[in-house]
């Protein structure tokens, strides 16, 4: 009989207690804090989101529930809700979204040899898009988004090899998600897809001069010239590629060089989409391919607001809700890596899923996801026929 660790002190091992504590000591987060320390938040709040918690009422309460565990869950002795709610009200997000950096650094080493896209690319592939997520505007008044409602919105940047997400950014949700462009290092040779809410000149002029790619569509109302056409396959969707040069004044001055277009039908939504890009040595329906692997940003946005909490807050601060986000998406990079380190073949939502049940068990965690009965844990059926349907 195993009677080692409990499953959530094998998942909470994964975590370098050593890099997590380089960071807290940086930002001061332990500073005249006797018990409960800046790891004893973390574990808190992500045993809250590994169990679907509604609350920190709810979680604490669970966790005092099981106060003869405690100690070798690593919470030490009964925590009051009053001392939870001050760690996450008034301790910097900045330590937790370091931590959540660090793990996605970590499991982008694990995932490097995976490919999930349908064509083979040496080149990364990033997708960039944003996610608003609605607030209550008179207990989030500093989150001001229009005058009867609140939000914040969650700029995101994913690699769509490993769907690990490679840049986050937080802003009011009244930021026009093109603003995320400012921030982000475009690496060379890479490509970076994106919806056509980012179509602005200057910014994929900047994108192009990096010597990195992008992927857009073509807003309706775009003037340009054609200067020559390329070879076409209308058999496999693709009704024209042309290389052009833009028309309007300030837009050929933000982007004075050529760009291709290439009009797609798609048989299976039966959708005709306009493609926009810098990169002239693929193949259209290659383009077409890379637009379509963009849906795996709106799926990561999708699974984190249905398996973790984010959509109801377990504070009121500015500060309180990002410690929530950064720690939720720590536990969705945490569950990434423990799928590679203890080679388990289930997805992602049925290892959360199983977890959530399992966690006071002592049970090593591959010897776990071997007896479990999948048939309970079915992965929604997402349509993949209508990928071009954004």
């Amino acid at each position: 009989m195993f009677t080692g660790k409990y499953v959530f002190s094998q998942l909470m091992g994964l975590v370098s207690s050593t890099s997590f504590q380089t960071i807290v000591n940086r930002h001061s987060g332990d500073y005249k804090v006797r018990e409960f320390s800046c790891w004893k938040q973390f574990l808190c709040m992500a045993f809250g989101q590994l169990t679907h918690r509604e609350s920190i009422t709810d979680t604490m309460m669970c966790i005092n529930t099981v106060a003869n565990k405690s100690y070798h869950l690593g919470f030490g002795k009964g925590v009051a809700i009053s001392t939870i709610t001050r760690a996450n009200e008034n301790r910097s997000y900045k330590i937790y979204e370091e931590h959540a950096m660090l793990l996605i650094k970590e499991a982008k080493r694990l995932y490097i040899d995976d490919n999930k896209l349908e064509i083979e690319l040496k080149e990364n592939v990033f997708a960039i898009d944003a996610t608003t997520i609605d607030l209550c505007l008179s207990t989030f008044f500093w989150a001001t988004f229009r005058t009867t409602k609140a939000g914040i919105k969650l700029h995101t940047q994913i690699d769509l090899k490993t769907a690990i997400p490679e840049f986050i950014l937080f802003s009011n949700a009244s930021v026009h998600d093109v603003n995320a462009l400012d921030f982000i290092s475009f690496e060379a040779n890479s490509f970076y897809i994106m919806d056509k809410g980012y179509v602005d000149y200057k910014r994929l002029y900047r994108i192009h001069l990096s010597n990195a790619f992008f992927v857009t569509r073509a807003k309706d109302n775009m003037n340009y010239r054609r200067l020559y056409s390329h070879p076409k396959d209308i058999k496999k969707g693709v009704i024209y590629d042309q290389t052009i040069m833009l028309n309007n004044h300030y837009a050929s001055k933000d982007y004075s060089e050529k760009l291709r277009i290439i009009k797609f039908k798609d048989d299976l939504s039966g959708l005709t989409l306009i493609f926009l890009t810098n990169n002239f040595h693929l193949k259209a329906t290659d383009i077409a391919l890379l637009y379509k692997a963009r849906w795996d940003i709106e799926m990561f946005f999708k699974w984190i607001k249905q398996h973790l909490k984010i959509k109801s807050f377990w504070g009121q601060s500015e500060n309180a809700v990002k410690t929530q986000i950064w720690i939720a998406v720590s536990v969705y990079v945490l569950v990434a890596i423990a799928k590679k380190k203890f080679m388990l073949n289930q997805t992602l939502y049925e290892i959360l899923q199983i977890l959530s049940i399992s966690l006071f068990e002592k049970m090593p965690i591959n010897q776990l996801f071997q007896k479990t009965q999948l048939q309970y844990f079915k992965e929604q059926d997402d349509n993949q026929l209508t990928l071009f349907d954004l």
